[in-house]
This record gives structure tokens, sequence and C-alpha cells, in this order.
């Protein structure tokens, strides 16, 4: 044996696999396994797909948010209200905002929030590319849906004082979503109630 793996190959889709959040040694070695029992065809169509993945994905140019062409159906969308911007952290807000129906806006996707422990400033986000669309014209609100933790209340006071000369009006969610949660575990009704009774920002 080599190490604690029979093969070095499988430690080396072990260790691949455990490298993703949420992915212990347990569960990459399961699914690992699981690959190996396949047909040859699926495990290399399987592969292929990750090939691609950051070959055939773009973010949009308008919002940022993971997209097939360079402007995003949301963005494109006829139906959708241009006028109202929802600001969030990632695309993973951007899917869960979506699923609980209640919002017809587009979205700014900032790539994180401000975290100086960690080292994420202003200039690491995409905080330039809203000021400029704002003042741009065509926007009446902005929509501060960013977690309600500390970082994310100091980025939306950042973004308040860039944006506070144009005119825009700014709200933020309701705390239907508990105060330290991520925006991507809350469920769908507690969102959606957000977005809805959303209150000015002030």
């Amino acid at each position: 044996m080599i190490g604690e793996y029979p093969s070095a190959a499988l430690e080396r889709a072990v260790n691949a696999f455990a490298s993703l959040p949420g992915i212990g040694r347990r569960t990459a070695l399961r699914l690992v396994l699981h690959l190996l029992s396949r047909p040859e065809s699926e495990v290399r169509e399987f592969g292929s797909v990750l090939e691609t993945l950051k070959e055939d994905i773009r973010y949009c140019k308008i919002c940022h948010n993971i997209s097939d062409t360079d402007v995003c159906p949301i963005c494109s969308g006829p139906k959708r209200d241009s006028s109202t911007v929802c600001v969030v952290e990632n695309v993973q807000d951007v899917m869960a905002i979506e699923n609980t129906m209640q919002y017809k806006g587009v979205y700014h996707v900032l790539g994180g929030v401000i975290s100086p422990m960690n080292g994420v400033g202003p200039s690491d986000l995409q905080i330039d590319g809203l000021v400029e669309r704002v003042r741009a014209g065509g926007i009446k609100e902005v929509i501060l849906a960013l977690s309600p933790t500390m970082e994310g209340d100091t980025t939306n006071f950042f973004i308040s004082k860039r944006l506070s000369d144009t005119g825009v009006r700014l709200s933020v969610i309701a705390r239907g979503v508990a105060v330290g949660n991520n925006l991507e575990y809350a469920d769908e009704v507690s969102l959606g109630r957000s977005i809805v009774d959303r209150t000015p920002f002030v």
C-alpha cells in the first residue's frame, strides 16, 4: 500500500475532491469510488465538463453574474425592471433571490464583501462598476441585499457613501434574515419577504 490508499492515482483523486468546500476525505473517497464504478464514457464526460468549465462560463459585463453570453438573461430580459438594482455578494445570492420569485429587477454582483481581516478591500470588489451604472442614469433604486453580518453592514455603509450624491434611492432588505446569517442559507419565504419588505437605508 502507498500511504493509506492502495493506489497513488486514487489518493490524488481523493485529494482533488477533498480540496472542494464542504467535502471531507471520507466523502471524497466515496465520490471517487463511485466514479470508478461508472462506465468509462460517463467518467470521461464528467471530466470533460470540468475541463471546459472555466472556458465556457462567462461573467455578465453589466452585473457580473455567471452567464453563457456577454450579457446575462436577467440583464437582457425584457420583463425585468432595469431601474431597480439589487446588490448582492455572490452568484449564489442571485440564485437564492431568484428562487423566491419575488423580485423583478436586475442585479449587481460584488464578488464579496469588505473584510480587512481577510485582506479584501473596496478595490477588490465590483463597487466602482456599481457607481458607474448608477451615474450612467436610468437607475431609481439600489437595494443593498448583503448578508446581515459585520462585513455586510460595513460594505453597505461604504456603498451608501459612494452613492450619497447620486440621488438614487437606497434601501436594505428587511431583517427577516437573521443577523449573522449568510443570504444563501436563508429559507425562500424569509428571503422573499425581506426583499418585498425592504426599508430605506439610513
